[in-house]
């Protein structure tokens, strides 16, 4: 999803390698970062002027069901990422995420303490404290709730809607008692190239304007593609879904870009302008 974004945003630009180890485009090689020996290599001889760091597990349940590779991908990785920076001199950008901290504040900023709850979190916060205190220079982006890429790509909450409802479903069932922020993939490249483009460097909170909750994103979907009158949304709680999505989750993930907002840097759009444009870029046909 995020790196799809940021070849759009970055490539006419700069001249980009693009990495994975799944190789589902023209303009990514494969690459597998957990290992150091290969990710060095493969860096040193493209000689960057940046590294983003931008793979990881996100989906929560695998990452409670395989700590082992968790904890190898999302944080060891990281470390490998952030020794081939500082060999280079160089600056790396990691992606961390709203999910560190443990919901029992309504809202967070930079200043606040994170309090990982599960495995995913924990690998993450880990990574994002290793960069911290280890390398020379770097950059790190929080983002919120994750849409865009389309229904290739999307592996979230829009997507899951979206293909319920174009599957034929008439009532989405959706949790009252998850809150957050979402955060536009297109948009939060846009916002991390300005902060290159302006040299800034040190963490960031970068997600939409506007918290909000699960039921209210729900809600603006349903708005959005004009189906008011035709979908029902029921209310439920996250219990209904323990089963399912078992791995333990914050109440609120609601962040504020509040340095964003300091250095006049903030360019991130409304949670509902961004799910706009994100569904009429990318659904625009998916519903008939």
């Amino acid at each position: 999803m995020l790196g799809d974004a940021f070849y759009k945003k970055f490539n006419n630009n700069y001249e980009l390698r693009c990495t994975d180890i799944d190789v589902n485009e023209n303009w990514l090689s494969y690459l597998d970062i957990r290992s150091f020996t290969d990710y060095r290599d493969d860096v040193i001889k493209f000689q960057p002027e940046y590294l983003f760091h931008l793979g990881a597990f996100t989906d929560l349940e695998y990452c409670e069901l395989y700590p082992k590779d968790t904890y190898e991908t999302n944080t060891h990785s990281v470390e490998h990422g952030v020794k081939i920076a500082n060999e280079l001199n160089i600056p790396i950008l990691f992606i961390s995420t709203a999910g560190i901290f443990n919901g029992k504040k309504n809202i967070y900023d930079e200043k606040d303490t994170p309090d990982p709850m599960g495995h995913y979190a924990k690998s993450k916060y880990l990574a994002e404290k290793f960069v911290q205190n280890h390398a020379k220079k770097y950059l790190i982006c929080r983002a919120g709730w994750m849409m865009g890429g389309g229904p290739k790509k999307d592996k979230k909450f829009i997507q899951k809607l979206m293909h319920q409802i174009a599957n034929g479903e008439d009532e989405l069932y959706i949790v009252n008692d998850k809150f957050g922020t979402p955060t536009y993939t297109l948009g939060f490249a846009r916002n991390v190239k300005l902060l290159i483009e302006k040299g800034k460097t040190g963490l960031y909170n970068m997600v939409c304007q506007g918290v909000t909750s699960r039921l209210d994103v729900a809600h603006e979907l349903v708005k959005q593609i004009g189906m008011n009158g035709t979908i029902k949304i029921n209310e439920i709680s996250s219990d209904h879904f323990e089963k399912e999505y078992f791995a333990p989750r914050p109440e609120s993930e609601r962040l504020i870009n509040a340095r964003l907002g300091e250095d006049g840097l903030d360019i991130m759009d409304d949670w509902k302008t961004s799910l706009s444009e994100y569904l009429s870029e990318d659904y625009s046909n998916y519903i008939n």
